[in-house]
């Protein structure tokens, strides 16, 4: 092999040497982003368990009242046919005088 042909495939092996390492490089930081946006989507995740939760907890608590509230429009309403004028009169205390 002369010289020239050997320094030039010296020089080439460094171009593709350097070139090699230049894309690990750039396929480290694009690991490396995309690990950020994975814990990024992981803390979400979490947060949107926690008020999935949460929410799920107040629903809970709100349904016994809710049945209970259910109930007393239903025995108002039985009691206002069996008794209009009493009825009357409850939801003028309810309405007037409980606030």
């Amino acid at each position: 092999m002369d010289m020239i042909s050997e320094k030039s495939l010296r020089i080439a092996f460094v171009i593709c040497f350097l070139m090699f390492i230049m894309t690990l490089l750039t396929l480290n930081k694009s690991m490396m982003k995309l690990k950020e946006k994975t814990d990024e989507l992981q803390k979400v995740k979490i947060e949107m368990d926690s008020l999935q939760f949460a929410a799920d907890s107040l629903y809970a608590e709100l349904y016994p009242c809710e049945v209970e509230l259910n109930r007393y429009e239903i025995a108002y309403k039985i009691f206002s046919e069996r008794n209009p004028k009493a009825a009357s009169q409850y939801g003028d205390i309810i309405s007037q005088e409980t606030e």
